[in-house]
């Protein structure tokens, strides 16, 4: 059936892009082969013409989301036409330097290790064929560079489709401080990977409010949802803002901690003053913002809070629920 719409769409798009004059609904039906297939005289109520109108308008819409423009004409006897003019969908010419090829080479290089691989291998292909210099080779212009960004988690493509095509979701949800997963419905915004983690940031629609999810922590299958989304969608700076503050990034706070001397230097390297303890041990002063006791509970025996007293507790719920399994 997929293949079918997709075919229907195609035939439905040169057709609009293919005429001079606007092009009625009825023209268009007995143009292209789906429509005459589908609605052919004898077809009981799936060929009626309620049926295919609601068909077409969907066609239409369909293919205005994936970027055709397509106008709507009515003429002097009130009759309405559709097309599609080709210099209003025709992009301008893409010329690239070799510094602007390279760029391109290592973002689609970042992705060469995950499901993502041949949509970015496809797209240079499309510049090369739209006029990318011939001696420029984007994968080789820096090769001492090897961007990589893990993409381990089932959960990440599904994930991103939902994300594409904006369709609710369903999925169980550990938290950390939890030892059983919980199921959640979720409008999917974004995802945004930090620290080597990816997130997602939605609209969490038992809570009503926003939420941002570790994929990591998401068992079991990502499941579609039909209907539309009931929350606005903010914009992507927003999006990374609150993936930024849920995982941490966000400080408005000092903390105190102990740590093991020779280990936590990803610790070490945000500390605002550190001092010897002896022992074996150091007192760190680090910036404290959402997050950070998931964070400090990655460190295990290497980490003891001891201020503030909220954030101690934290990590001693994250532990106590690591510990049940």
């Amino acid at each position: 059936m997929a293949i079918a719409k997709a075919e229907r769409l195609m035939n439905l798009a040169l057709c609009l892009l293919g005429t001079r004059r606007p092009l009625s609904k009825r023209e268009l039906r007995d143009s292209i082969e789906a429509y005459v297939e589908a609605f052919r005289p004898g077809n009981g109520a799936v060929g009626s013409e309620d049926s295919f109108n609601r068909m077409f308008e969907r066609d239409k819409d369909d293919l205005r989301e994936l970027g055709l423009v397509i106008e709507t004409v009515e003429s002097l006897d009130g009759e309405v036409g559709y097309l599609a003019r080709r210099d209003s969908n025709r992009l301008p010419p893409i010329t690239l330097d070799a510094e602007e090829a390279a760029a391109l080479g290592l973002v689609a290089k970042v992705w060469q290790q995950a499901r993502l691989a041949g949509a970015a291998s496809g797209a240079l292909q499309k510049l090369r064929a739209a006029g990318l210099p011939e001696d420029v080779d984007p994968y080789e212009a820096h090769g001492a560079l090897e961007p990589h960004i893990p993409v381990h988690e089932a959960a990440f493509e599904p994930l991103m489709l939902a994300c594409r095509d904006r369709r609710p979701v369903a999925f169980d949800y550990r938290k950390a401080t939890a030892a059983h997963p919980e199921p959640r419905i979720v409008e999917p915004w974004a995802l945004e990977c930090w620290r080597g983690h990816w997130y997602l940031a939605g609209w969490d629609r038992d809570r009503g409010a926003e939420r941002v999810f570790r994929l990591s922590r998401i068992t079991g299958k990502v499941r579609t949802r039909s209907g539309k989304f009931t929350a606005e969608v903010p914009d992507v700076v927003t999006v990374r803002e609150t993936v930024a503050s849920w995982a941490g990034e966000t400080a408005d706070r000092s903390a105190l901690i102990r740590l093991r001397s020779g280990a936590g230097y990803p610790l070490r390297a945000k500390a605002v003053s550190v001092r010897e303890l002896g022992d074996g041990w150091d007192e760190l002063e680090i910036p404290y913002g959402h997050g950070l006791d998931a964070w400090l509970v990655e460190f295990g025996p290497d980490v003891v809070v001891l201020e503030p007293a909220e954030l101690r507790a934290d990590v001693v719920d994250r532990l106590r629920a690591v510990a049940k399994g």
